[in-house]
């Protein structure tokens, strides 16, 4: 059947040797782009989140586990990357092993992980900005910071912030990415300095007996008419899928593939240094969290309220350290536009390649011949991503964009077996070490955790998947630039 015709290694060697995009960056270039997608909002918001509801100070575990789930993924991608070093990330990999159905499928995931995963950074730095303006006295009009679903006012209501803070990335991605990675690289120094701050300034305000019991005895916490399943070895492992969203973005490396000076060995290199420095952070920071804080102090309706909204910021105010909060503050502003910046840069890329297919319409591989970007894929991306996350309540984005993350994860590491007993003699610069047992720990954690995020966004999540197996019989498949070569 053609839905299951793949695309030959040939083909995308050819596509490469085409490609109008300029190879520009270099290692850490391309490890700055992985930690400038993983360090985001999540390590400032999440961590008190995942405290009180789920791991109490075994936070930490939560994090290691998360960590290893995204290892097994990461060892897949670096494989395939050194294989198919082009821009399309899972997509690609899918289509040169599973098939065309299922490449399309994961593209179609894909839009979950990084154009709703941009909408959800896009009102984060908006509620960032404006806790910023505040500490200089500025406050903005709820109406131009509300979208119109959370608005309890009357009349005309936008999240201005978030509109422009996207209009404001898409001017950057346009004019080239060289500059945009010089950009990202500054921002990366900015934040990593902030989180190395935390930890070092932090760990003198740590009272160890916070930490005791390390894992607290499993419970549930009831609220209003609720109950939540927490602590425990259970409370552990669904910590780590509440906080899994942190890790999203080290993925990002692959759909820069096809701008990296030397892709087959960079690539592989920059998705397992970036996601290992960022698990060594996070971790760091979640046992200070929990030092400098009891778990239970962060409860919503207990003695400190808003403690579970900026958790880290809050411990240093506790701690008597105010101004330590308005580092914080700036920089998870500042950082959060590196993670716009990388989640709107690889959409852009994902697009590009399923455009080069002919699985979506042909504007999206256009690359402006002066500045080497897909210009108008960009401005496109730009223009949705930011009316959606002016307009739109987004509430469910952070779970439905871990589903796209964790199904693609999966489809990674199926997809990297597959290819290995299909082509074995095909030159691998980077091999998966124990490739079946990667592979299987690989889809079963990640699989377990998709099974942990909440009914809603796994609901939520099959019904796009849904919508996007229809686009694909109704446009991709009839449009398919290798269906058409097979017909001629």
């Amino acid at each position: 059947m053609s839905i299951w015709r793949v695309k030959p290694v040939a083909a995308f060697e050819a596509d490469m040797k085409k490609s109008e995009l300029k190879k520009v960056l270099g290692k850490w270039s391309l490890t700055a782009i992985g930690v400038g997608a993983i360090i985001g909002g999540g390590i400032f918001v999440l961590t008190g989140t995942g405290a009180y509801y789920h791991a109490g100070p075994a936070l930490a575990l939560s994090f290691i586990i998360a960590g290893i789930a995204c290892v097994f993924a990461a060892l897949c991608y670096s494989e395939f990357a050194s294989i198919l070093p082009v821009e399309g990330s899972a997509y690609a990999y899918a289509y040169g092993t599973i098939g065309e159905i299922f490449a399309w499928i994961i593209g179609w995931g894909l839009i979950l992980e990084y154009a709703m995963g941009s909408m959800t950074v896009a009102v984060s730095w908006s509620g960032y900005f404006n806790k910023l303006l505040k500490m200089f006295g500025i406050k903005l009009p709820d109406w131009l910071t509300s979208d119109p679903g959370s608005y309890t006012g009357e009349g005309f209501s936008m999240n201005l912030p978030a509109f422009l803070i996207v209009l404001f990335v898409i001017s950057i991605l346009i004019k080239g990415t060289q500059s945009a990675a010089k950009a990202n690289n500054m921002i990366v120094i900015l934040k990593v300095s902030a989180i190395i701050f935390v930890i070092i300034a932090g760990a003198f305000f740590i009272n160890v007996e916070n930490w005791t019991p390390f894992i607290p005895e499993a419970t549930q916490i009831i609220e209003k008419e609720t109950t939540h399943n927490a602590y425990g070895l259970t409370g552990i492992v669904s910590g780590a899928a509440a906080i899994f969203f942190a890790y999203v973005g080290f993925d990002a490396v692959s759909t820069q593939a096809g701008e990296a000076k030397n892709p087959k060995k960079d690539v592989p290199f920059a998705i397992i240094a970036s996601l290992l420095i960022c698990t060594v952070l996070y971790i760091l920071v979640s046992l200070v969290l929990t030092g400098m804080m009891n778990y239970e102090d962060f409860n919503p309706l207990g003695k400190y309220p808003d403690a579970i909204k900026a958790p880290v910021a809050y411990a240093f105010d506790i701690a008597g350290q105010a101004w330590a909060g308005y580092i914080i503050t700036i920089a998870a502003t500042v950082g959060l536009i590196s993670v716009l910046m990388v989640m709107i840069m690889g959409q852009s890329r994902i697009f590009l390649g399923m455009s080069k297919d002919g699985l979506i319409p042909k504007v999206f591989s256009k690359v402006n011949p002066l500045s080497g970007t897909p210009k108008t894929n960009l401005m496109i991306l730009g223009g949705v991503i930011a009316i959606v996350a002016a307009f739109t309540p987004i509430n469910k984005l952070a779970d439905m964009t871990s589903f796209g993350t964790l199904f693609a994860f999966t489809m990674v590491c199926i997809a990297v077996w597959i290819l290995r007993v299909k082509q074995p003699n095909l030159e691998r610069p980077f091999k998966v070490p124990a490739l079946p047992l990667i592979a299987i720990c690989g889809i079963c954690i990640n699989t377990y955790l998709m099974i942990n995020l909440s009914l809603d966004a796994q609901m939520l999540s099959m019904g796009w998947l849904a919508i996007g197996v229809l686009v694909y019989f109704l446009y991709g498949k009839r449009n398919a630039k290798l269906g058409k070569e097979n017909q001629d």
